[in-house]
């Protein structure tokens, strides 16, 4: 198993909003071969920001960097430059192998 997280920092006032931008978008996930969940995650406040992640499970690393060339990866990020101003900076990917 491998998990990919997004950590993003939202600024205050925004967060219904990034929550929006999700709900509204096509990940195009459940057509790809090797994905098998995904959450968005809404962390704690700081003084700035509230941390959001998302979180995708998938079967392999492999299945995981095949998504990241396909069109559908292409398709489900088209538009993610757009609302800008409600981001502390760009996310930080973090990629996780299951051991135990």
């Amino acid at each position: 198993m491998f998990i990919a997280m997004n950590r993003f920092k939202i600024k205050h006032g925004h967060e219904q909003d990034f929550i929006e931008i999700w709900k509204g978008r096509d990940s195009h996930l459940k057509t790809v071969p090797g994905f098998k969940s995904f959450n968005l995650l809404q962390g704690s406040s700081e003084e700035e920001y509230t941390l959001f992640s998302s979180h995708a499970t998938w079967e392999s690393r492999e299945d995981f960097e095949n998504w990241t060339k396909s069109e559908a990866f292409r398709k489900a990020h088209a538009n993610a430059g757009a609302r800008r101003e409600i981001y502390m900076g760009p996310p930080q990917l973090e990629c996780f192998e299951a051991v135990i």
